[in-house]
């Protein structure tokens, strides 16, 4: 009798083992994956059962919630999708969330542990869930400045406080409307997303900060002679070898100025006029004498190789590795294979106008609980010195003369101190010859911003010039956030 009683015992023992263990694996390996799986209804449901939280700029809503007569009970809408796409993202039923939608979603949906109290005061009072509200830095003319200015090219414009790191515009184009994808009709969601996927234009790349990043051309001068002064080896009266045409090393390829012509009059060029007049040969030469591990690691100071979240994930720009002469000649004025987002040129150019210290780009300016407590309230964050004070002015001098006297001139703003250099950047891809760059920074007595502007040439624009198309969008962006 006793052997069956055993023989039971241990069969249970055994279940409940394998009931625990199930048990277990599922609520502290699987959590998060089930929880994830677009599979599980539940979970879709119950995150629109809560009041996602509005995502605010200048004071108002750029996305909210709304009360919803089907069994997903709030609705979200964009009032202007399209404008603010590369920053709020979207949040879908079906095809997860991107921008603030995705990087926030936590506070959104009040589910981050800043809010754990929050949740369970809500519970014992019987309150409707609802999640905080992100208000973010963005200024709202400077983002409909670009948007405007941009007109639907092909291109991406950001603006930063140099001061603080706050993102005041983040813009590209072509551009998406999200409230297609707050469909709670998970087919046509698909469907939206598969069409927007299969665009050639790629419309869903956030151009300003990831996608297929960009050749940087003669902006990238700008690293290039922050390493020289960083050297002690150079200042902006170093001169160099001036002729029409230079043969790069152990090749028959050649390099010439934009102009086609020499660097101004005169047998030698400086450095200030090479900036100035964007000249490639002599900032060629520069880089055949400071050599690719110079060029590295200033780029690296500038932020080039580094992850960074802003709290968008950022795609890192880069510079190559294991050139050789030739090629390192080539990526001193932005050529070869460096790569950059505009944020990065960006970031490098407010580090120039803020006395050489970089801050940390950041979108984010208060996160708001339901009852309007400041959950979280980002301070500025220095993101290091790359370039001295007395780097940062001499670049300043020769960016300011580059729009007073120099190729960029259609950025100045009378009344208003404005440094600027353009670029053209050669991509040899899908038959387009160029890229067209304009960064550079306004300020004024109380107020600063530093911008960076690439514009992708198509068939009715081909053989313009920087200063041309971008520099006058830069200009608007910039008035747009001095005059807020």
């Amino acid at each position: 009798m006793r052997r069956p009683i055993r023989r039971v015992s241990t069969l249970l023992l055994v279940m409940f083992l394998g009931l625990f263990g199930s048990s277990t694996m599922i609520q502290a390996v699987q959590a998060d994956s089930l929880h994830a799986d677009p599979r599980n209804t539940r979970t879709l449901y119950d995150s629109f059962a809560v009041e996602r939280g509005s995502i605010v700029v200048d004071g108002v809503q750029v996305a909210l919630s709304t009360p919803s007569n089907d069994e997903f009970e709030w609705q979200r809408e964009y009032p202007m999708g399209p404008l603010y796409a590369p920053v709020t993202g979207y949040n879908t039923l079906g095809q997860g969330n991107t921008g603030i939608e995705g990087a926030m979603n936590a506070e959104l949906t009040g589910s981050a542990n800043s809010q754990f109290l929050d949740q369970i005061l809500a519970t014992l009072t019987g309150q409707d869930p609802a999640g905080s509200s992100v208000e973010l830095t963005i200024d709202h003319d400077a983002q409909q400045a670009a948007a405007d200015a941009l007109g639907g090219r092909e291109g991406a414009v950001v603006a930063l406080d140099p001061e603080t790191g706050d993102v005041l515009a983040m813009y590209s184009s072509p551009t998406f409307d999200p409230n297609a994808f707050a469909s709670h009709n998970t087919a046509a969601v698909t469907e939206t997303y598969n069409q927007l996927l299969a665009d050639p234009e790629q419309p869903l790349q956030n151009r300003a900060i990831a996608g297929d990043l960009y050749y940087p051309g003669s902006v990238f001068k700008l690293v290039t002679v922050a390493a020289a002064l960083e050297s002690g080896r150079f200042d902006m009266q170093s001169e160099f070898d001036n002729p029409e045409t230079l043969t790069l090393p152990q090749s028959t390829s050649e390099v010439r100025n934009a102009s086609r012509e020499a660097c101004g009059p005169g047998e030698q060029a400086t450095l200030e006029t090479s900036l100035v007049l964007s000249c490639n040969i002599p900032i060629a030469q520069l880089g055949q004498e400071l050599g690719q591990d110079a060029l590295a690691e200033q780029a690296a100071a500038f932020g080039y190789g580094q992850p960074l979240d802003i709290p968008l994930d950022v795609t890192p720009s880069s510079y190559p590795t294991g050139l050789d002469e030739a090629q390192t000649m080539l990526t001193a004025f932005g050529q070869y294979d460096v790569r950059v987002t505009p944020l990065q040129v960006a970031m490098t150019t407010a580090a120039i106008a803020n006395d050489g210290t970089m801050m940390r780009p950041n979108m984010v300016d208060r996160v708001l609980a339901p009852n309007l407590d400041v959950l979280d309230d980002p301070e500025p964050t220095i993101q290091g010195n790359p370039i001295s004070a007395e780097t940062a002015a001499a670049l300043r001098g020769a960016m300011e003369l580059g729009v007073s006297e120099g190729l960029a001139s259609n950025a100045a703003i009378p009344g208003v101190t404005v440094g600027g250099k353009t670029g053209t950047a050669e991509t040899g891809e899908n038959n387009e010859p160029f890229n067209l760059w304009f960064t550079g920074y306004g300020e004024t007595d109380d107020r600063s911003v530093a911008v960076a502007v690439v514009v992708v040439p198509d068939e009715n624009i081909v053989g313009d010039t920087s200063n041309v198309i971008a520099a006058p969008i830069g200009r608007a962006v910039i008035e747009a956030v001095l005059n807020s």
